[in-house]
C-alpha cells in the first residue's frame, strides 16, 4: 500500500466514523491489506498507562489511583470505622427475655411475631417492634403498673435475628445471614462458605474475584479492597458489617466487558483476550451522534476505580494505537452533557475530579510532568 492510498484510507476513517457500515468495510480492507497493523490491538500492551512515552497513545487523562485517590479512600474507610454502632432495636423474629421481678408467672420467653407483637399477660398483644431493650422494658412497665405495684422489668435478647445482610454471587452459601456488631467482611465471606468452587479442565478451582467484588451500603459502593481484607486481615477493608449491607462476590470465570451510555446498543459481552476499544464499540452497534468528544473507560472494579479519558477521533484518524480492554473493564459513552455524566460516576471520585477528567484536555507535555 503506498502512501497515497493510506492517506485516503486515514481521510475516510475521519470523515465517516459515524457511518457504521462504511468504516466497517474501510477496517476490514485496512485490516486485510496489513498496514497500520500496529495501530491496532494485537500489539498493544494488556495495561495501558497514561505515563506512557509513546507518542500515538490514545489516552488523554488518568484519575482514580493518585496518591490523592488513595488518600480519599483512607479516609473513607477511616469514617466508616470509627462510626458509633448503630442503636439495637427490637424486631419481628428476635427472640427475647422478659422478666418481672417477683412475679415469675408474667415473665417469659418468647419471639416477638411478625406484626412486632409479643403477648403479655394482663396486656395481651404488646408492641415491641422498633424499640431499644430500655424503651420496651419501660413500656411494659408503664402497661403493668394498673395491676402490678411497682414492677419492675427486664428485657434479655437470646437471639437476634432481624439484624441480617446479604450476600451473593460467587460464594458456596449465598444467602441473608444474621450478624452482630463484631460481624466484620472476613467473616460474613466465612458464613457463606467463603468461594464456591467449579469443574475447569479436570481440576476444582475457586472461582470468587476478590478483585471485582463490591459492598452495597444505602446506596454506597463502599471502597474495601476485597483481598486485604480477606486474604490479608486488613482491619481498615475488613469492615464491620451494618444492618441491610449487601456483599458481591464476583465470579472470574465469568469475565466480561460492560458498554453502556450513549451507544446504540448498550450491552455486556464475555471478554475475550485481546478484545479492543474500537472492536467493542463496533459490536455495540458505535457511538450516537449525541455522545461527547471522547471515551470514559473505568478499570479496576467501582470501589478503587481506575479511569481513562480516551481519544477515539485520534484512534480512528490513525494518529493513536488502538486500546486493549481487560476483563472487568466498563466502556461508558458520555453524552455530550456533563450532567450525565456526573450522575453515572458521582458515587466513584469526587465531583471535582469528575469535571476536572471530564473538561481537561491536556497535552502529552502535561501528563508526562
Amino acid at each position: 500500500m503506498n502512501i497515497v492510498h493510506k492517506c485516503q484510507l486515514t481521510q475516510l476513517f475521519t470523515n465517516c466514523k459515524w457511518q457504521m457500515v462504511v468504516w466497517t468495510a474501510a477496517a476490514a480492507t485496512l485490516f486485510a491489506a496489513g498496514c497500520y497493523s500496529d495501530r491496532f490491538t494485537g500489539n498493544y500492551d494488556d495495561v495501558f498507562e497514561v505515563n506512557n512515552t509513546d507518542d500515538d497513545s490514545a489516552v488523554l487523562e488518568e484519575t482514580g489511583r493518585e496518591e490523592e485517590a488513595q488518600a480519599r479512600i483512607r479516609r473513607r474507610l477511616q469514617e466508616l470505622a470509627n462510626e458509633e454502632e448503630p442503636t439495637y432495636r427490637m424486631n419481628a423474629g428476635d427472640e427475647i427475655e422478659i422478666r418481672v421481678y417477683g412475679h415469675d408467672d408474667i415473665g417469659m420467653t418468647t419471639k416477638i411475631g411478625p406484626d412486632g407483637t409479643v403477648g403479655i399477660a394482663f396486656l395481651g398483644q404488646i408492641r415491641l417492634s422498633g424499640k431499644t431493650i430500655s424503651e420496651g422494658a419501660e413500656h411494659i412497665s408503664k402497661g403493668l403498673s394498673p395491676f402490678v405495684k411497682h414492677p419492675v422489668v427486664s428485657i434479655t435478647v437470646k437471639e437476634i435475628s432481624s439484624e441480617t445482610a446479604t450476600i451473593v454471587g460467587a460464594c458456596a452459601k449465598p444467602g441473608v445471614y444474621s450478624i452482630s456488631n463484631g460481624t466484620r467482611l472476613a467473616d460474613l465471606y466465612a458464613m457463606a462458605g467463603s468461594s464456591s468452587v467449579r469443574l475447569f479442565n479436570g481440576v476444582h478451582v475457586d472461582v470468587a474475584d476478590l478483585d471485582h467484588s463490591y459492598i452495597f451500603r444505602k446506596g454506597e459502593v463502599l471502597p474495601v479492597d476485597f483481598r486485604k481484607a480477606i486474604n490479608e486481615g486488613d482491619t481498615l477493608h475488613n469492615l464491620r458489617i451494618r444492618k441491610g449491607d449487601h456483599v458481591f462476590i464476583g465470579q472470574r470465570l465469568e469475565a466480561s466487558v460492560t458498554v453502556c451510555g450513549d451507544v446504540s446498543n448498550p450491552h455486556k459481552r464475555l471478554y475475550e483476550k485481546g478484545m479492543g476499544l474500537i472492536e467493542t464499540l463496533t459490536a455495540a452497534g458505535w457511538m450516537k451522534e449525541t455522545h461527547w468528544s471522547h471515551v470514559i473507560v473505568i478499570r479496576d472494579g467501582l470501589a478503587n476505580p481506575r479511569m481513562y479519558k480516551v481519544d477515539v477521533d485520534g484512534i480512528l484518524a490513525g494518529k493513536c494505537r488502538n486500546i486493549v480492554l481487560k476483563a472487568g473493564d466498563i466502556v461508558y459513552v458520555p453524552k455530550d452533557n456533563i450532567s450525565e455524566y456526573n450522575v453515572f460516576v458521582r458515587k466513584i471520585l469526587p465531583s471535582a475530579q469528575l469535571f476536572n477528567l471530564l473538561t481537561t484536555r491536556l497535552t502529552r507535555e502535561a501528563l508526562l510532568d
